[in-house]
């Protein structure tokens, strides 16, 4: 034991964050930070995910960097084996490839949404409930997003993949009800981050730019970071099963005011 630390001295909940080097990851790591748990940043850029926990060790908190791929079993399990502890569980990690039409969609884009849209949550959840239910209060956070709950044009592969992740927390909420684990879905409409539509759009910047373009306030990484540390800092009893937001100027997937 360390010299100076009371031998009594309470243990920081651990939260792991998936998809953590940029964007709502980045943005969710720093509220739960400040919220005191010691936080797990997992994405697959390792510079960037110890750019943030340096960061995050520089404001007094703790913090871990860890490299992982949510679509790599083998490597999700060996990260599940050296925790020593899990209370929150925040998959974040995801992505859009192309707007394509189902006529027109590249299966390749597909099967890549699906992966780390689905199977990274599934990976993720399945390695880590044992420890948030031993954990005696654990917290699945899955990050869907209103394409979750409703289509639209040129949307069929992410729409696809993220109603399968809403199917995948609402099912999983059914299965485990008794065990002290909540599955928490948080829904985000449009969200301005540096990354999400650039990633989209192989990198045009001039195509991602102009999602947005009119919207005067869409949301931010940090306004669902809010939302998602609120719902988790909830009493242990209190779950929020689902919860959508947008900004105001978006009443649907396909309706947003412009000016």
């Amino acid at each position: 034991m360390s010299a100076g630390v009371a031998p009594d001295a309470p243990v920081a909940p651990v939260a792991v964050v998936t998809g953590a080097s940029s964007g709502i990851g980045a943005a969710t790591a720093r509220r739960l930070a400040a919220e005191g748990y010691r936080v797990v940043l997992t994405a697959r850029r390792a510079e960037r995910i110890a750019a943030v926990a340096d960061e995050l060790k520089r404001a007094g908190h703790e913090a871990e960097p860890r490299t992982l791929d949510v679509t790599d079993r083998d490597a999700v399990n060996a990260f599940a084996a050296g925790l020593d502890r899990c209370d929150v569980l925040i998959n974040n990690a995801g992505g859009a490839f192309g707007l394509d039409s189902v006529a027109a969609g590249d299966p390749e884009d597909w099967r890549a949404m699906y992966d780390v849209n689905v199977l990274g949550v599934l990976h993720m959840t399945q390695a880590l409930l044992p420890a948030l239910v031993a954990s005696g209060a654990g917290t699945v956070v899955v990050v869907s997003s209103t394409a979750a709950l409703a289509t639209y044009e040129g949307g069929g592969g992410y729409v696809a993949a993220k109603h399968g992740a809403h199917v995948l927390a609402e099912t999983l909420r059914l299965e485990i009800v008794g065990r002290p684990v909540r599955v928490i879905e948080i829904a985000p409409g449009m969200v301005r981050t540096e990354e999400f539509s650039l990633t989209r759009f192989g990198g045009d910047a001039e195509r991602a730019a102009k999602v947005y373009e009119g919207v005067a306030q869409p949301l931010t990484a940090e306004d669902v970071a809010d939302t998602i540390g609120w719902a988790v800092s909830r009493p242990p009893h209190v779950n929020v099963d689902l919860l959508v937001l947008r900004p105001r100027a978006q009443a649907s997937n396909t309706k947003v005011h412009r000016e």
